[in-house]
């Protein structure tokens, strides 16, 4: 199974960039972006069928903004998530010499990325 999620639309195999939701009681179609899950009363679409999406007589179409193009992460996101791994790595006590952490004397305990202080009232 392909991790890119496709077309609803019959022998459409392109992407899908849009979520496309019925809300029977308002008569009402919304298009938005794509959704984070597979939802099984949606259908995703690609974006040639997203433009040309139309409703039924009497319907309104809400379209929320989409962005047709594919999110690729980005140079600066790919750094920061390298960042924050090595971080989380690091043992407990050692400190970075380009501007890292410093030693916190309310941190009794680390554990990964998480930290246990020590209650400002003792």
């Amino acid at each position: 199974m392909s991790p890119v999620r496709r077309c609803s639309r019959t022998a459409c195999g392109r992407p899908a960039v849009a979520t496309l939701t019925y809300v029977y009681a308002d008569s009402t179609a919304v298009l938005g972006p794509l959704a984070t899950y597979a939802e099984p009363h949606c259908y995703d679409l690609c974006g040639e069928h997203s433009e040309r999406l139309t409703a039924p007589r009497g319907w309104e179409v809400v379209r929320l903004a989409v962005d047709h193009g594919a999110a690729r992460p980005t140079g600066d996101d790919l750094e920061a998530l390298a960042n924050a791994v090595r971080e989380a790595a690091r043992p407990p006590g050692r400190t970075s010499s380009a501007g890292g952490r410093e030693a916190d004397p309310m941190e009794v305990a680390r554990r990964g990325h998480l930290r246990v202080l020590r209650s400002p009232d003792a």
